[in-house]
């Protein structure tokens, strides 16, 4: 990923989108017009004086296939006392739209966060990911150094093969055909339906979102799903993932994280049926400096279900981050597993 200067974007005013997504109570919008594509960010400010004064450090979050800069709103919250957090909508996704060239690689997916990231000169950014989120999070700490002073990845979609088999019907999107003999056989379906099917498919306990949370998300997935460019942007970024599987050498997402400098958080649920948690401790090896917890009551989305156990493992991250800058200890690989199943009610 070239490193190019974006800064003449920054100069373009953002502005708060007329039919902008649903906002939690202290969430503002807007939208930032970049070269070739326009991205809705989501932001919560900073709400507490920081120790020492002076700025809050930035975070940005970047959500999954199919999710939005909303999936974040809970982990914001939690962190706004220590965090100026921000989440983007990626290219086609939420309410941002399609980018001019059509392109939902995750290299693509990536180059969108590096260019916001520039334009508003926000790094070096505490950078979340989840999904794949979380393999577009990689590629921008592997390329871009300087923009990450931590990554915490939630679930991210690094190459699995074979995958889990709860997990192929996803990946299915990819093969031509496919998608649109889906679309045929489920167009009766209710939003409802589909909500419930989306659920049961991320959360480890889908009972778990009330009925008030169900019916606006199921509200929102009738939206996205009305949208002209639904499909082909669901379908596009399917295979970006699984070519990103194919690729080998140095565009390899393993060998990707390798070169990730940044410290590393690493959070995997034990009932996750798209990514496995078998993946873990290759992940934990894969990343030069990383912790690692696993969730046994979560699935895909542990900062949806359980936003206060990723709130204090990030907060634990930053604390050593803290420390060693005080310390002057030399950075190296820290790889620590933490048990949670007493906290999130374990299996």
């Amino acid at each position: 990923m070239a490193s190019t200067d974006y800064s003449q974007a920054a100069a373009v005013p953002a502005v708060v989108p007329p039919a902008g997504p649903v906002l939690t109570a202290g969430e503002t919008a807007r939208t930032v017009q970049l070269p070739g594509l326009g991205l809705v960010v989501r932001s919560r400010a900073h709400t507490a004086p920081r120790q020492g004064g002076g700025e809050a450090e930035p975070a940005m979050f970047v959500h999954g296939l199919g999710g939005s800069s909303q999936n974040w709103s809970a982990l914001m919250a939690s962190l706004a006392d220590s965090l100026d957090c921000h989440a983007l909508d990626l290219p086609g996704f939420g309410h941002s739209p399609p980018p001019d060239d059509g392109n939902y690689s995750i290299a693509a997916h990536a180059r969108a966060v590096v260019k916001l990231l520039d334009a508003e000169g926000r790094g070096p950014v505490h950078l979340f990911g989840n999904s794949m989120g979380g393999a577009v999070s990689v590629k921008v700490a592997a390329a871009r150094p300087d923009l990450v002073r931590s990554l915490t990845l939630i679930s991210p979609a690094l190459p699995e093969v074979p995958p889990q088999l709860s997990a192929v019907p996803t990946a299915l999107l990819s093969v031509p055909g496919l998608p649109a003999l889906y679309a045929r056989s489920t167009r009766e379906w209710a939003p409802e339906r589909r909500t419930t099917a989306l659920l049961s498919l991320i959360y480890g306990d889908p009972a778990v979102v009330g009925e008030t949370a169900r019916a606006a998300a199921a509200d929102e997935y009738q939206r996205r799903f009305d949208l002209p460019y639904f499909w082909d942007v669901m379908i596009r970024s399917t295979r970006g993932i699984v070519n990103s599987y194919t690729l080998g050498g140095q565009h390899s997402l393993w060998r990707q994280a390798e070169r990730v400098l940044a410290p590393t958080l690493l959070i995997y649920g034990v009932r996750d049926k798209l990514v496995s948690v078998r993946m873990a401790r290759r992940a934990s090896r894969a990343f030069r400096d990383s912790r690692l917890l696993t969730i046994p009551g979560a699935g895909h989305v542990a900062m949806m279900e359980y936003p206060y156990l990723v709130d204090r493992a990030f907060r634990d991250l930053r604390d050593d981050i803290a420390t060693r800058a005080r310390t002057g200890a030399a950075d190296g690989t820290v790889t620590s597993t933490t048990d949670m199943s007493t906290a999130a009610g374990g299996s």
